[in-house]
C-alpha cells in the first residue's frame, strides 16, 4: 500500500478480510504514521519511499491511496517495474496526466485499476439488478440530492483538511464517484450543464454544485449537491436517490433503504441484504473483491484505467460547462 492516510483505514480493514490476502507492506512519507498504521493493521514492513517499497517486496500490485497529485508518478513507477496498480480516485488532476497513466501501463503490460467503490454500494448494485430484469421498464430520469454539513465553519473537512486547498474540490472529490454511478445504472453521457458555487469562504475550490446531464438512450440526471448543509456525518449513502421509467421508479433513502413505486400504485419497501461491516455498504471489499478477480483471470475490471476515461471525461466537461456557462457535449469514446 501506497499511503497510510484517512482514506486508507478503509482499504486496509476490507483487505484483512479478503481470504488469502497479505498486505505485504506500506509506504508513507511520514514514517510515524506509516509505521502506526502498520501496528494497527498488521502489516509487516514500513517504508518511507513507495520506489523501495515495491523494488524489495515485488508485490503482486501496488494499492495507490495516496492525493490525486502523487498518482502519475506512482503509477508510472510501479509501471515500469512490472507492477499492477489499483488506484484511488480520481485518476489525476490533469486530463493529459489521466490518459498517460493510462498509456504508461498499456505500454509496461501492467493492469491499471481505478478505486471507484461508489458504484458499488448495495443499494446502487440491487437497483442495477432492478433495471436489469425489467422492473421499472425505460428509464427516463434519474436524480441525487447531496447534503453534508462538513464543510462548514474556520476549519471545514476536519478528517481530510487538505480538501480546503483545492482548487477543484466537490465535482473533483466527491460528485465524480455519482457521476460514475450514474453512468453505471444508465449508460454514457451525451451531454452535460453544470454550475458551481463557493459557499465557504476559507476553501479555495466549489462546495456547491448542479449538474444536469443527458444520457445517450435520452434520460435526463440531476445531481443537486452541497457539503455546506446537512449533519457533518451522513447516512451511509450520503443523500437521496431517486430513478424513474415508464413502469415505475426507485426511492433510496439516505440509510440505503429502497422503496419502489408501480405505475399508478402505492410506494414499498423493497427488502434486499445490506452488509452492516465496513465502508457504506462495505462498497470497499466489494471493489477490491471485484479487482482481485480481474487481475487473477485477466477479466475487465467495471473500471479499468481506460473504461475510467470516461468517467474523469464528464467531471472535465462539469468544470468546462461551469466555466463557460455552456453545455458540453460528450460521446462514449471521449477521452478527458
Amino acid at each position: 500500500m501506497a499511503g497510510a492516510g484517512y482514506f486508507a483505514a478503509f482499504h486496509a480493514e476490507a483487505w484483512n478480510r479478503l481470504p488469502g490476502m497479505n498486505i505485504a507492506a506500506v509506504a508513507d512519507a511520514d514514517e510515524a504514521r506509516a509505521r502506526q498504521f502498520a501496528a494497527r493493521w498488521g502489516i509487516p514492513a514500513v517504508y518511507t519511499g513507495v520506489a523501495d517499497m515495491v523494488a524489495r517486496e515485488r508485490p503482486a500490485f501496488l494499492d495507490i491511496v495516496t492525493p490525486p497529485a502523487t498518482h502519475p508518478a506512482l503509477t508510472g513507477m510501479a509501471a515500469a517495474a512490472g507492477v499492477n496498480v489499483i488506484c484511488q480516485k480520481a485518476m489525476a488532476p490533469a486530463p493529459e496526466q489521466c490518459l498517460a497513466m493510462v498509456e504508461v501501463c498499456e505500454k509496461a503490460g501492467v493492469r491499471l485499476l481505478v478505486h471507484e467503490n461508489w458504484r458499488w454500494q448495495p443499494w446502487y448494485r440491487e437497483i442495477k439488478r432492478l433495471l436489469d430484469v425489467g422492473r421499472f421498464g425505460r428509464i427516463f430520469y434519474l436524480g441525487f440530492r447531496l447534503r453534508c454539513g462538513d464543510g462548514r465553519g474556520p476549519q471545514p473537512y476536519p478528517a481530510q483538511p487538505y480538501f480546503r486547498d483545492m482548487e477543484r474540490l466537490l465535482v473533483y472529490e466527491t460528485l465524480i464517484h455519482f457521476l460514475d454511478t450514474f453512468r453505471f445504472l444508465a449508460g454514457e453521457l451525451r451531454s452535460v450543464f453544470c454550475r458551481t458555487a463557493r459557499v465557504n469562504p476559507v476553501i479555495r475550490g466549489e462546495d456547491c454544485a448542479l449538474i444536469q446531464m443527458v444520457f445517450g438512450s435520452g434520460a435526463q440526471g440531476l445531481i443537486d449537491a452541497n457539503r455546506i448543509s446537512g449533519a457533518p456525518q451522513p447516512d451511509p449513502a450520503f443523500g437521496t436517490f431517486r430513478l424513474e421509467g415508464e413502469r415505475g421508479m426507485v426511492r433510496m433513502a439516505p440509510d440505503g433503504r429502497l422503496f419502489v413505486t408501480e405505475h399508478g400504485g402505492q410506494e414499498s419497501a423493497h427488502d434486499y441484504a445490506i452488509p452492516q461491516l465496513g465502508y457504506r455498504g462495505d462498497s470497499v471489499r466489494a471493489f477490491q473483491e471485484h479487482a482481485l478477480t480481474c487481475l487473477h483471470s485477466g477479466q475487465p475490471c467495471e473500471s479499468e484505467g481506460r473504461e475510467y476515461l470516461k468517467t474523469m471525461a464528464a467531471m472535465a466537461a462539469c468544470y468546462q460547462s461551469a466555466a463557460t456557462g455552456q453545455a458540453v457535449e460528450l460521446d462514449a469514446g471521449r477521452r478527458p
